[in-house]
């Protein structure tokens, strides 16, 4: 079945990654192989250890090379100029303690001979213990002569020998910075970025999971990184937050022990349950025996700290909201793509028919993903009391989400099942198509130009500050 992403993942290629499969993958790294060997005069176990240590890098091998004609100043000297081997007139491997026949002794490059049994259990313990064994060195202690491929190839078993190819293989993507694997649970396959200095890192794999390349969550437009990672530590925790910032709002601890006292209603006059019994004033916590209004200074100062709380409070579980809610019709519209692909079935003449219809609906979700990350944005901004900037990213946003509301209505308007059985007019189809496609362009324009001007912080507005604003309100509360 053509895959989500296949009808634009060619153009989207060309613009600043590409995809490689695990084939792919193998052969760049079996011509690295090849031409250190080459380049060195060295068996493939030395060039994998001087590739791996390299970070798969010809450029830095040559130029360690070239900088030294007649003595390497590697950190793996010792490889490309070994000990001379290891003589044992009896043959005794040092692990086992066993007197074995020549023909079952072996040895890396260092010349330190173990037995066959010994080196194979070496190996299939090293294997199984994780991606560790890629690097793995002589058995012999302070020996640090790597064990290469060509000795677990003939002694691993054929199940040992494809886990230990499967983490070499991601050795090879691991050390390149600019390379990284699609996280998507089963995916195989590794995105290549052109640069790591970038403004937008968003890629979509050919297994159609959309990611940002630089930190591997899914992409988040208009907001970087490290506001990501604080907004999923804060919400991950959201319930012990909000009820933390709950009882820092709306209750207060009794003067006497420390209990949090909900008042709910009634008057300012309250008394602590037994055994406390402490009778004292909501506002100011004084003694009620001594208390006055005077003294309390209820109207001015008494519950700013506690407003200004249960402000942040609603304002946090606003953005909190629409980011939630976002998330999830982000996921209908990927299963409404789904659901289209499978009516479509395997003909290609189908995709090249209702290719427009595709675009339109992974328009829908790439919309929705920066809508939902707009909410992240927004709570932010909220924090910074700007008062132009944070009414007109509002009404951005507004506009923003009746843009995509009514490209989803188009889109999920009509039956696709009706088209793909030729059951239609064809003057309607191509209306379908003419509305379809002009909502689509349109949407995503405006949401390109609203993300752009979000990532440049909304340089062009003037900012007007909502201190007094602030204040205001919380005098109009506390006279209330």
């Amino acid at each position: 079945m053509v895959s989500v992403l296949q009808i634009t993942a060619e153009s989207r290629r060309q613009k600043h990654y590409t995809i490689l499969t695990e084939e792919k993958i193998r052969q760049l790294q079996e011509n690295h192989i090849s031409q250190v060997c080459s380049l060195l005069s060295v068996s493939k176990t030395l060039a994998c250890t001087l590739l791996r240590r390299h970070n798969w890098s010809l450029t830095s091998i040559s130029d360690n090379w070239l900088a030294v004609e007649e003595k390497l100043l590697f950190p793996q000297q010792e490889l490309l100029n070994p000990l001379p081997p290891y003589e044992e007139k009896n043959n005794l491997c040092n692990i086992c303690f066993e007197v074995v026949s020549s023909e079952r002794m072996l040895s890396c490059p260092c010349g330190h001979p173990f037995c066959s049994n010994c080196w194979k259990y070496y190996i299939m313990v090293s294997i199984n213990d994780g991606p560790g064994c890629v690097s793995l060195s002589c058995p012999e202690p302070g020996c640090k002569s790597s064990v290469g491929p060509e000795l677990v190839d003939s002694l691993a078993s054929d199940e040992d020998k494809e886990r230990y190819y499967r983490y070499f293989l991601r050795s090879y993507v691991e050390c390149h910075g600019n390379t990284r694997w699609c996280p998507a649970p089963r995916c195989d396959r590794a995105v290549q970025i052109e640069t790591r200095v970038r403004e937008n890192y968003d890629v979509a794999c050919d297994c159609s999971h959309r990611f940002c390349w630089n930190c591997g969550e899914e992409c988040h437009r208009p907001v970087d990184c490290k506001t990501v990672t604080e907004w999923i530590e804060l919400s991950s925790s959201e319930e012990d937050i909000n009820t933390a910032t709950w009882i820092m709002a709306y209750t207060k601890p009794c003067p006497g022990c420390g209990t949090n006292i909900e008042k709910d209603q009634g008057c300012n006059h309250m008394i602590c349950r037994s055994p406390c019994r402490r009778e004292f004033c909501w506002l100011c916590l004084q003694p009620w025996e001594n208390h006055t209004h005077a003294s309390c200074n209820e109207k001015k100062e008494c519950n700013t700290e506690v407003k200004r709380v249960r402000k942040n409070l609603t304002k946090f579980g606003h953005h909190y909201e629409g980011w939630v809610s976002n998330h999830m019709r982000m996921r209908t519209a990927t299963s409404g793509l789904r659901t289209v692909l499978d009516k479509l079935g395997c003909e290609y003449s189908n995709y090249f028919k209702f290719g427009f219809l595709i675009e339109a609906l992974e328009q829908i979700v790439e919309c929705r993903s920066m809508l939902k990350w707009s909410y992240v944005y927004g709570y932010y901004l909220s924090l910074t009391k700007k008062a132009t900037k944070i009414a007109f990213f509002e009404f951005l946003q507004k506009q923003a989400e009746v843009n995509i509301e009514r490209l989803h209505r188009c889109a999920a308007d009509k039956d696709i099942e009706m088209y793909v059985n030729d059951d239609f007019d064809w003057a309607d189809f191509v209306e379908f198509q003419r509305k379809l496609v002009n909502l689509t362009n349109v949407t995503r324009n405006y949401f390109e130009e609203w993300i752009r001007a979000l990532e440049n912080d909304l340089s062009e507005v003037i900012d007007t500050s909502i201190s007094q604003i602030d204040e205001t309100d919380m005098q109009m509360e506390s006279s209330s």
